[in-house]
Order: C-alpha cells, then sequence, then structure tokens
C-alpha cells in the first residue's frame, strides 16, 4: 500500500504540473489565479495613493500594471530576468510605472520607498533572514507586503514529505512555509508581522520594521 500510495502522490504532483501549464494557455498567457483568487486586492488595498511601492521580483509585471491603475501609487518593478521585464515594458505603460532589470538594490538607487512588495519571492531565496535585513536596512520601507505559499495547506502535502515525495509547489521553492516558520523569519529580519490572511494555501502579510 506505502508503494501504491507514493505513485498516486508522485502523479498528483505530475497532474499538478500539467493542469497549471495548460491553465495558463486558457488563460490566454496569464495563469487564472490571478483573477479567480484575487490577490491584487490585497496588495491594492494596502498602498495608497502617491506611495513609492518597490516591487521585487515582480516578473511579468501583472500585479504592478494592476496596482498603479488602482491606487495612484508610484511603482518601479525589478526582477533579473530580462525577458520578463521586456514583456512587463510592453504590456504595461503608465506615467507612474517603471520597470528595471536588476536585483532591488540597482532598482532603488539609493533611494527608499514607502511599500515593498515580495509576493511569491521569499520561499525562493536560502538566505531569506538576511535579505530581509537589507531590505530594512537599505530600502527602508513602512510596509512589507508578503505573499508566500503554506506548508499547511493541505493534508496532501506532510504525507508527502512523510513519504519521500517531493511535496513543493515548484521545484525551485527552498521552503514552503508553517505559518511560525513565516513569522520567526520575519521576526528575524526585523519586521512584526502586523496582519496576516491565509487564503488559497498562502499567507499573504502586512509587515512593518520592528521598531521594539
Amino acid at each position: 500500500m506505502r508503494a501504491l500510495l507514493r505513485l498516486l502522490l508522485v502523479l498528483d504532483n505530475v497532474l499538478y504540473r500539467y493542469t497549471s501549464l495548460a491553465a495558463v494557455r486558457y488563460g490566454g498567457g496569464l495563469h487564472p489565479k490571478h483573477r479567480l483568487t484575487a490577490y491584487h486586492d490585497f496588495f491594492a488595498r494596502h498602498i495608497g495613493d502617491g506611495e513609492r511601492v518597490l516591487d521585487i521580483g515582480c516578473g511579468l509585471g501583472v500585479v504592478d500594471g494592476d496596482v498603479v491603475t488602482r491606487t495612484g501609487a508610484f511603482v518601479t518593478g525589478v526582477d533579473h530576468d530580462a525577458a520578463a521585464i521586456a514583456h512587463a515594458q510592453q504590456r504595461y505603460r503608465h506615467d507612474r510605472l517603471r520597470f528595471v532589470v536588476g536585483d532591488a538594490w540597482t532598482a532603488a538607487g539609493g533611494q527608499t520607498f514607502d511599500v515593498v512588495v515580495l509576493s511569491n519571492v521569499l520561499e525562493h531565496l536560502d538566505d531569506r533572514v538576511e535579505f530581509l535585513t537589507t531590505i530594512r536596512m537599505k530600502i527602508a520601507p513602512r510596509r512589507l507586503l508578503i505573499r508566500v505559499p503554506l506548508f499547511e495547506r493541505d493534508w496532501r502535502v506532510p504525507l508527502k514529505a512523510e513519504l519521500g515525495v517531493d511535496y513543493r509547489l515548484d521545484p525551485t521553492h527552498r521552503i514552503e512555509y508553517r505559518e511560525r516558520e513565516f513569522r520567526d523569519d520575519v521576526r528575524r529580519g526585523g519586521f512584526a508581522v502586523l496582519e496576516t490572511e491565509i487564503r488559497w494555501g498562502e499567507i499573504w502579510a502586512v509587515c512593518a520594521p520592528d521598531r521594539g
């Protein structure tokens, strides 16, 4: 029974990957999760008119294109993927929006930002605490808006881990968070968690520099 269960869970992973690829095609190149989970609303709700926003790891720029029109903020999106940034620059054009190829520190150019967005970024990093600490020291945001995958999203996740099957949503993930692990990383990076929403198997969090 153990061997059969492992096989079924491996097949579950394969099905998930191909379902995701098919969903992107169904969405015309954009994953339907942007529309169905409405996670853009979380970011827009916590960004005010006129605020300066740095979106680190912006990818194709979908969130930024939405936020800049809904909030009146000044948004900079940065990503190492030059092809993704080229797509973003062509698809989303606005006088309060810019996209930069490179890292966060280059994009910031020594300036501070009111808000830093990390949407599905932390889980890809090994040096998460150091990364958060550097954001706090170099960019000095008043708020940090974070979205990460939750380990405790489904009973099959710990079962896969128990049986030695890859439980990650993406093979490039270095972690998929238990809530206590997430809070610990944020705290060690010098931020306090002000608000969390647990939705769609993810943690959505509003954080601020810990002044205590």
